[in-house]
């Protein structure tokens, strides 16, 4: 009776343990070496109660490195040893990041992969948009939208992606592609400008 009950307590405290870990799982599959990095960054951030905060801090790393030649090079030095990047790591990150960020960073220190750090900011930030339901869109034109087209533009994106997403829309002018639109939503690239449709056509012809 006593193994039978501790056995079923076991299952329960399992189940309680599996429910609680897949709330904190990233809201996407990502694959590669950056993708594990964000990934288990993602999981202690959402245990710890700091999506955001490690967010804004991986940016802050990145930004960094591409301001900073010094930072950037500190990164990238293949010469610097593992214990003296993880030494100074400590220096630049204790009690200056929450633990989440400086636990990657010393890992990465210590694994030789500091120079990846800002795509592995790029990938949790891949992780965060997913999990507020942000899709990002790039509209090309060959002439400045008015105000009244990116509201219709806006509008055709949101029912494209769907109402419980938002979209996060940006615009830029390429005069090469002649009139009409290219269309960047995630890894869906729709060409409707009249360039593309001129060069059908005479492959068409030819």
């Amino acid at each position: 009776m006593f193994t039978s009950s501790l056995r079923n307590a076991s299952r329960r405290a399992l189940a309680r343990t599996m429910s609680t870990d897949a709330a904190h799982r990233p809201p996407i599959s990502l694959y590669g070496l950056q993708a594990r990095y964000a990934n288990a960054t993602f999981t202690a951030a959402s245990k710890g109660n700091m999506l955001e905060t490690v967010e804004n801090e991986l940016a802050g790393v990145k930004l960094a490195a591409a301001n900073s030649p010094a930072f950037k090079s500190f990164l990238e030095n293949p010469l610097i040893s593992r214990d003296k990047k993880e030494k100074r790591v400590k220096e630049m990150f204790e009690g200056k990041v929450s633990i989440v960020t400086l636990n990657l960073m010393m890992v990465l220190a210590g694994n030789a992969r500091l120079a990846d750090a800002p795509k592995i900011s790029d990938t949790y930030s891949q992780l965060m948009k997913a999990k507020r339901g942000e899709v990002e869109a790039t509209i090309i034109s060959a002439d400045p939208l008015t105000k009244a087209q990116q509201t219709a533009v806006e509008a055709a994106m949101k029912v494209q992606v769907g109402k419980d997403k938002k979209v996060i829309l940006s615009t830029e002018v390429d005069p090469s592609i002649l009139g009409g639109l290219q269309v960047q939503i995630g890894d869906q690239f729709l060409d409707l400008s009249v360039g593309n449709k001129i060069d059908a056509i005479s492959r068409t012809a030819m």
